[in-house]
């Protein structure tokens, strides 16, 4: 496990190397509003807030919070990829808070176990937004809290014992003294493997993480990010409101995906960087086809969270000639393991890029990693005692090897290896092929209990050719291929869609749950 002495080890070489410093985001902010007050820092539809502007409605919400909940309190925000989001965020990071992004998504029980696990002190949802009434739903679940959180309804009204976000007074009060070292953000794991777990940053890890990405993706300032994926997701929030500080770049948000208006806002803000799971470039890539655009102001597209196909990322490379397109490897816990490979086409398609700021290693065919945005910890201790190895590694749950010795290659998680008469059979490498099938669109192969193998690999399809490939197909397929005969799949079943989470991830727990349901 971790030891206080190894870790004083990493933080030394971490300032040494610029990736940890003595300010914080607040100053930051503070400097940037001083020295570029009208630079457009967050785009929202009709909404274009510049950096003074920002700082100033964060800090008066700040006082909000100080003069209401003590500093060192967690924050939390259930917005959409709303402007009024980073105004909290940037608010609870002046106050001293402990921010606390949750999904939209999420719903009562998800929602009162996050609230009682962080003891959040203060959240701030939308009124009704698509068809959910989130202010009745906090009604609902801060009635089952012995100590519930203040509530605050943005663009919504109030129901009793909650405030309107537009209705708060300014409320001037000291800032108080950050320590970047000190944990400034939970964000919550999604609990596929048993409950949801609170993972610690602080204002360095992040700051090493947007550090390193802009080094290596081609982002300077004036640079434009279109941010779909979710705000309360590592991913969305460091490009809404870590980088248009730290980096100098713009956020342009969407509050809901569609991927022609996506092709209209790269378009029309000349935004030159999107990253997003393997949907938003698919959906991304064919309404740029059918709207006739190679998006020329387009510089970078990272592709993560999700299988990536080799062949999606050489086709949407070679249509948007301009702009690098690559996989790349992360976590909530280690976010941007790699960064990718900008310079070499072939391995941005083939692999999941080469480690960046981040020591990876692999034991026993696990990915571990150690580095200065890795986490600080779990919420409850109890979580760190096997995160960690004896060398201050976290232990991702993920397999993985290396090409050249330089570049990641992530075959999927330990907990998905299919077992089958004794062979383990790594799904996503198998997945990676198919994908190259004409008939399939999306694909996902999962072990279901078998009494004469131990487990079946059970391929879910989605295809645009009813009724799509059958065993046969893709054993064809995969034999012409070279792929090993063990690996074939079994079972094939062909679903309209696969169950995802907001970031797009394939839920490959609630697939494996339908099919033995199915079985039984």
């Amino acid at each position: 496990m971790r030891t206080a002495q190894r870790d004083a080890e990493l933080a030394t070489r971490a300032y040494v190397s610029g990736l940890w410093v003595h300010d914080t985001l607040a100053d930051a902010l503070t400097a940037a509003a001083r020295d570029t007050p009208r630079r457009e820092v967050v785009i929202d539809g009709p909404v274009r807030l510049d950096c003074a502007t920002l700082h100033d409605r964060a800090t008066g919400l700040a006082g909000v919070m100080l003069n209401r909940i003590p500093a060192g309190s967690v924050v939390s925000f259930m917005l959409p990829n709303w402007h009024e989001a980073a105004i909290v965020y940037h608010a609870a990071t002046a106050a001293g808070m402990v921010v606390n992004p949750i999904l939209p998504s999420l719903r009562d029980h998800e929602l009162a176990f996050i609230l009682a696990d962080a003891d959040v002190r203060m959240i701030f949802v939308p009124g009704d937004v698509g068809g959910h009434a989130y202010a009745a739903m906090l009604q609902r679940v801060t009635a089952t809290l012995p100590d519930p959180p203040l509530v605050i309804v943005v663009r919504g009204e109030p129901l009793a014992g909650q405030l309107a976000f537009d209705s708060l007074p300014t409320q001037p009060a000291p800032a108080p003294a950050l320590d970047p070292n000190a944990v400034r953000m939970i964000l919550y794991t999604s609990g596929t493997t048993g409950r949801p777990k609170g993972v610690l940053h602080s204002h360095n890890s992040i700051h090493a993480l947007i550090r390193q990405i802009g080094r290596h993706w081609l982002i300077e300032p004036g640079s434009a990010f279109l941010v779909p994926s979710p705000i309360a997701h590592i991913g969305g929030s460091i490009y809404a409101f870590e980088c248009p500080v730290l980096l100098g770049t713009t956020a342009v948000l969407m509050d809901r995906w569609n991927s022609e208006d996506a092709v209209a806002l790269l378009t029309a803000e000349h935004c030159t960087h999107m990253a997003g799971a393997t949907p938003f470039l698919q959906a991304i890539l064919a309404a740029a086809q059918r709207a006739n655009t190679r998006l020329p102001d387009l510089r970078v597209f990272i592709c993560g969270g999700a299988s990536v196909s080799p062949q999606l990322i050489r086709t949407a490379a070679d249509y948007f000639e301009r702009a690098l397109v690559s996989r790349v490897y992360g976590s909530t816990e280690v976010p941007v393991t790699t960064i990718g490979a900008p310079d070499d086409r072939d391995r941005a398609a083939d692999t999941d890029g080469r480690p960046g700021i981040a020591d990876v290693t692999i034991v026993d065919g696990e990915i571990r990693a150690r580095g200065p945005q890795m986490l600080l910890g779990y919420l409850h201790p109890e979580d760190n005692t096997d995160a960690f190895d004896a060398d201050g590694y976290f232990r991702t749950g993920d397999l993985g090897h290396w090409v050249d010795g330089r570049y990641l290659v992530v075959t999927g998680r330990a907990k998905e290896i299919v077992i089958r008469n004794g062979e383990n059979i790594s799904p996503k490498e198998v997945e990676d092929v198919l994908l190259g099938h004409p008939g399939i669109s999306e694909i996902a192969i999962v072990g279901v209990p078998d009494r004469r193998t131990g487990e079946r690999a059970c391929a879910v399809i989605v295809t645009d050719r009813a009724p799509g490939p059958d065993v046969g197909d893709l054993r064809d397929f995969l034999q012409a291929t070279g792929v090993a005969k063990f690996k074939w799949p079994e079972q094939v079943v062909v679903w309209d869609a696969l169950p995802k989470n907001d970031a797009g991830k394939v839920l490959k727990h609630r697939i494996r749950a339908r099919l033995v349901d199915a079985d039984e």
